[in-house]
């Protein structure tokens, strides 16, 4: 039975993979492409390459999160804890991608693991421990602070830039940051792929501790490059429904505005992984980022209605795929005492 659901981890990790570089690659590309920096298909293959490097380098981190993270009961009740957390956060997802709305995928993973260890603990089994340090380190304040950094210090950049590009023409001043902004499109990717590509491992490595496979202390390589090949698997088939809004709907924005807001989110995401080593989510750092340098400007571009709808639903991730994964949890507490 072990085995078996070892395995139904292994593949729902890699649908969540799959998913988070689908629907991610408009973090990286959605900019370069709507101001015309770069075609789609370059545009595409650009991320995908920068996110397997990162999400391969990022195979180091995971130790150290997997261990820092949240800790899980051993067997099959840990297994359990696993496939339901996974598959709520991997149905949100899906749903969220629907509906063309930029959502954290590592938010969602926290909550449905949050909710399936709840699950556990209610039926007198083992939950999932740290969750308490989990909830509030790497879901609320970085739902409340990375958006803030992101929209403020994107926002604030762009009065010296502008000021710096003030004597130049237009031509020139679009030219010289859509240059810019393929260099940060690659740059967007590869921090993405350094920040949830150790996401993705870290959930394998639990999964090995929990069945008994591994001790912690080191991660197999088939783990990184799984998880690598997955998240840029992924991102060569593009989620252009979220792409759009981001590019499209949420506001109207130039080279210069766009280079902007891609620079400080790639800045944000390297200090996160590598610096700090905090969780910080690619999606909620690029859309706010995107809002700030968009919202400086003489005129009002943004679509508040949809602004409002997209930070109601990240407030509502953690709790949706937290109930999720208490129902899947419930519905799977049969093979905790298998």
């Amino acid at each position: 039975m072990t085995a078996i659901i070892f395995a139904t981890v292994v593949l729902l990790t890699a649908a969540f993979g799959f998913l988070n570089g689908f629907r991610d690659v408009s973090t990286s590309v959605a900019l370069a492409v709507r101001t015309r920096a770069l075609t789609p298909s370059v545009a595409v293959l650009l991320a995908a390459f920068f996110n397997f490097l990162g999400a391969l380098l990022s195979a180091s981190l995971a130790v150290a999160v997997s261990q820092h993270w949240i800790t899980l009961p051993s067997g099959v009740n840990g297994l359990s804890i696993l496939v339901a957390g996974l598959a709520s956060a991997f149905a949100w997802g899906v749903l969220l991608w629907w509906r063309g709305i930029p959502a954290s995928s590592t938010h969602a993973l926290v909550g449905g693991l949050a909710g399936a260890g709840l699950a556990s603990a209610a039926l007198g089994g083992t939950g999932v421990g740290g969750v308490d340090e989990s909830l509030l380190l790497q879901v609320v304040l970085p739902l409340l602070l990375s958006p803030l950094v992101a929209y403020s210090g994107a926002f604030l950049l762009v009065f010296p830039v502008t000021w710096a590009a003030r004597y130049d023409q237009t031509n020139v001043i679009n030219q010289r940051f859509r240059r810019s902004q393929s260099i940060a499109a690659g740059a967007v990717a590869f921090g993405h792929g350094l920040q949830d590509g150790q996401r993705v491992s870290a959930v394998l490595l639990l999964a090995l501790l929990a069945a008994g496979y591994a001790d912690g202390g080191t991660i197999p390589v088939w783990v990184a490059l799984l998880s690598a090949v997955m998240i840029t698997a992924g991102t060569l088939f593009g989620g252009w429904r979220i792409s759009h809004t981001i590019g499209y709907k949420v506001t109207r924005i130039d080279p210069l505005r766009g280079s902007v807001a891609q620079i400080f989110s790639a800045v944000i995401l390297f200090v996160g992984a590598i610096g700090l080593h905090w969780p910080v989510s690619t999606t909620h750092t690029v859309t706010s980022a995107v809002l700030g340098a968009g919202e400086n400007q003489s005129f009002s571009v943004t679509n508040r209605k949809l602004v409002i709808l997209i930070v109601k639903l990240w407030i509502l991730t953690p709790a949706a795929t937290a109930a999720g994964a208490f129902v899947l949890g419930l519905a799977l507490s049969p093979l905790g005492g298998a």
